[in-house]
């Protein structure tokens, strides 16, 4: 009896086990497309992103004339090293060197005024910038009207939810899907690849995009590249609070679990065995008499 409980424990432990592990299969990424994993079409694009509301520009003017640069450029402030401290920076101080696009799709440019800039590129703000610019400055004496003006989003960020949930920084012009997992330290085992859900807001319109992160059609794919503000729901893998993916873990847990279930099945039979031999002599006793 003994014997067959201890063949049903282990059984169901092993069974439990199996379905418990985190296999490679689950984990992996750049896995061959088959019948469970997916296979992308070739619709990789990268789009330029069109400036919406609330967005930062940091504009830096270069010229010949030193009294330019002073006057647009926070008083020659050098452009790499304010470039590099705001895209590492979530705003504070550094805010007063950079242009909100305002309810109106308009940034505030100095001796310029209003420009609208909601909906373009900065490709297309910059140039824009350099027109208005030269016309402005052109009857400055020397002639050093032609200047050229970089112009950069700062404080470009996605957000992850359901796993390693924050807000990350965006920190080059193309960031692809690996790299956004990457930055928030990889997904954990059991975190599902499978079903990994893109929020994306593009011209007033939030489609909700989802796609299996396991499968290496996906550099070919629109999944690819991320954009600013993008949000990641990563979910946990149904059923699973907590994993088993190691084999001499399984073999542990079995051992344990059948140690345990063989002493409670001890206590209860010798319980059983003790009131059958209680009862059994109590009447026996009475028989007698």
């Amino acid at each position: 009896m003994v014997k067959e409980f201890q063949n049903i424990i282990f059984l169901a432990v092993v069974s439990w086990a199996l379905a418990s592990c985190v296999t490679a299969r689950k984990v992996n990424y750049m896995q061959e497309p088959d019948k469970y994993i997916p296979n992308y079409a070739d619709t990789l694009s990268f789009e330029d992103y069109e400036l919406r509301i609330g967005d930062r520009l940091y504009v830096y003017v270069y010229s010949l004339n030193e009294e330019v640069m002073k006057m647009y450029n926070a008083g020659g402030t050098n452009a790499s090293q304010m470039r590099q401290q705001m895209t590492q920076s979530q705003g504070g101080s550094y805010d007063l060197y950079t242009y909100l696009v305002q309810d109106d799709g308009t940034i505030d440019f100095p001796t310029i005024g209003k420009i609208p800039v909601q909906g373009l590129t900065t490709r297309q703000v910059k140039r824009q910038l350099e027109r208005e610019l030269s016309a402005l400055l052109k009857e400055l004496p020397g002639g050093y009207s032609t200047v050229s003006v970089e112009v950069n989003m700062v404080y470009r960020s996605f957000s992850v939810i359901g796993a390693q949930s924050g807000r990350y920084a965006i920190t080059k012009e193309k960031m692809t899907i690996f790299e956004a997992l990457a930055a928030v330290g990889d997904l954990k085992e059991f975190n599902s690849r499978k079903e990994i859900k893109l929020v994306r807001e593009k011209n007033g319109v939030t489609t909700i995009k989802t796609f299996d992160a396991r499968s290496k059609d996906i550099v070919n794919s629109e999944f690819y590249y991320i954009e600013p503000n993008d949000i990641i729901y990563i979910r946990q893998i149904p059923g699973y609070s907590f994993g088993i993916n190691h084999v001499t873990t399984v073999i542990g847990v079995t051992a344990a679990t059948i140690s345990f279930g063989v002493f409670i099945y001890s206590i209860v039979q010798t319980g059983i065995n003790h009131v059958k031999k209680h009862y059994g002599t109590t009447t026996t006793e009475g028989g007698n008499q």
